[in-house]
């Protein structure tokens, strides 16, 4: 869309999500949103604004739109099943005294 003065007004194009992988090869990590027109546009403009100091190997891009995740406000009920499941938590074990503790 033209804002008048003869520049498109990126916050109509989609809005995609970045992953950035660090060098040492660990997991992607969130790096920020941008808008683009497409795959291809998101993921060099990702390129430029979030590895510009060769801080990744590896870039993610995810239409927003994508994205399903849970709402904070449903924390409780969304959450609840899990804490009927007591034997994925180690408290009812004796820990030996030979294991060194964090």
């Amino acid at each position: 869309m033209n804002d008048g003065r003869g520049t498109v007004d990126d916050s109509q194009w989609p809005l995609w999500e970045v992953f950035v992988q660090p060098p040492k090869g660990e997991p992607h990590e969130h790096a920020g949103s941008l808008h683009a027109v497409n795959a291809e546009q998101a993921l060099q403009n990702a390129r430029d604004v979030f590895t510009r100091r060769m801080e990744g190997v590896s870039i993610w891009v995810v239409p927003s739109s994508a994205i399903t995740a849970s709402s904070p406000e449903e924390r409780d009920s969304f959450f609840e099943p899990a804490a009927d499941k007591a034997y994925r938590h180690p408290t009812f074990y004796d820990i030996p005294k030979e294991v060194k503790q964090l």
